[in-house]
């Protein structure tokens, strides 16, 4: 699995480029619509989108994919807020290009896109739906962890308590992992456990 990181232009998230095969990929986080040239760039044709959560700076993108042919992804609590209230594009008046959720995904449940395998930790805390992504050794963390800190809780569907459980859901994950987050610089699953100072082991 190759794993390509796009850092945003402007604000926006980081997204990240997946493949397997060296010619079909899957995205996680496509937060700006310059992420299908950037997939064209690598001669990579973006099959499907997952989204770690709605919040529109990790989402941006999704109207170019979709209008491309690619199929996203969700989890499962998340696809009613894609257009709702929790979404902060609604306080900052961008407009997010319409997109359809082709399929919701459940805690624990286990997919295979374009030969890679990816299983989704439902992470609350965020927001209400959001998840995380292991693929590999390779903990997508969106904004639930990052490193030396964790995601904000000051959203209409934000927890502190719910974000915390969820970080120590991460934590208890088997071994160490590396842990690409959804701003940011990459950490691994270890070093917060150890280094983290917001959730303790």
């Amino acid at each position: 699995m190759q794993i390509y990181k796009i850092y945003p232009v402007g604000f926006a998230a980081n997204s990240y480029i997946l493949t397997a095969d060296n010619k079909t990929c899957v995205v996680i986080d496509p937060a700006q619509p310059r992420i299908l040239a950037e997939c064209a760039d690598r001669g990579l044709t973006p099959r499907y989108a997952l989204l770690t959560h709605c919040h529109y700076d990790h989402i941006g993108g999704c109207g170019a994919l979709f209008g491309a042919g690619c199929r996203i992804l969700c989890g499962e609590d998340e696809k009613e807020l894609v257009y709702g209230e929790d979404n902060r594009a609604v306080f900052h008046g961008i407009v997010i290009p319409h997109f359809d959720i082709y399929k919701t995904l459940a805690d624990g449940e286990e997919i295979c896109l374009c030969g890679i395998t990816f299983k989704t930790v439902a992470t609350p805390g965020h927001t209400r739906g959001g998840v995380c992504y292991v693929a590999e050794r390779t903990v997508f963390s969106g904004d639930t962890l990052f490193r030396r800190s964790v995601g904000r809780t000051d959203f209409s569907t934000g927890s502190y308590p719910e974000l915390v459980r969820s970080v120590r859901k991460l934590y208890a994950l088997p071994g160490d992992y590396a842990v690409c987050p959804g701003h940011d610089e990459d950490t691994t699953l270890e070093a917060e456990r150890r280094f983290n100072p917001y959730v303790k082991e």
